[in-house]
């Protein structure tokens, strides 16, 4: 972590400035990571296998510009010399929504051992766990990947019906505070490894939330060992 305090020259400086510049500089250390708390969760019964070198980079949203925005964010706080990261919108349509059979596509061409999901959909747009096909999605949409895995989210974190997937707002478009949530996928049978939950606060942009975010994830991904 980057150590920022101040310099000083001299010894013209009162000593009792010492204890309260030593308070301050340890209220900067402090305060590197921003105002972001991770919490991450192995999947019951999955066994640690090492960590992932070449994953696959997604975010969740029907808005381009916010998905591959965040994607070469958290792509670039990934990348290090033992870890590949790639952007779906970098090697994926950005035209087409989201499905198991395209990320599917995309692995096997980057030999990619993993995939890293993060749902940018904000909460509490009417998505809803369960319930029939009637009630997910409709006229023209399609439905898709029932049966890869329970829940409205589908393998790859991707949504299993795109009628209110293509409707809901990107979570950056939310006032206060931000929730999301990150899966990381073994690519082998697109298992779920490992869960992220990232709550962010006091964000004066998108371009700062990147900023905090990205790098507080992939280093909770570090920490528990599945990159290096």
């Amino acid at each position: 972590m980057r150590h920022i305090g101040p310099t000083h020259h001299g010894s013209s400086r009162p000593t009792r400035l010492f204890p309260l510049l030593a308070l301050v500089t340890a209220g900067w250390a402090a305060g590197c990571t921003g105002p972001v708390a991770v919490e991450g969760s192995f999947s019951p019964g999955v066994t640690r296998s090492g960590s992932f070198a070449n994953i696959l980079v997604v975010g969740v949203t029907p808005d381009v510009n916010q998905r591959c925005a965040f994607e070469y964010s958290m792509a670039s706080s990934l990348r290090s010399d033992t870890v590949k990261a790639t952007t779906s919108c970098a090697v994926m349509s950005t035209k087409e929504p989201l499905t198991r059979e395209g990320i599917e596509r995309v692995v096997a061409s980057l030999g990619a051992d993993a995939v890293l999901a993060t749902n940018l959909i904000a909460s509490g747009v009417g998505v809803k766990e369960g319930g029939s096909a009637d009630a997910r999605g409709g006229g023209y949409y399609k439905a898709t990947g029932f049966g890869y895995e329970t829940g409205y989210w589908g393998a790859y974190g991707v949504p299993v019906v795109y009628g209110e997937f293509q409707t809901a707002p990107s979570v950056f478009s939310i006032s206060g505070t931000v929730e999301i949530q990150t899966r990381l996928f073994e690519t082998r049978n697109a298992t779920l490894v490992y869960s992220l939950d990232t709550k962010a606060k006091n964000l004066e942009s998108r371009e700062m939330a990147l900023a905090e975010i990205t790098p507080a994830i992939a280093e909770r991904l570090q920490g528990d060992g599945l990159i290096r």
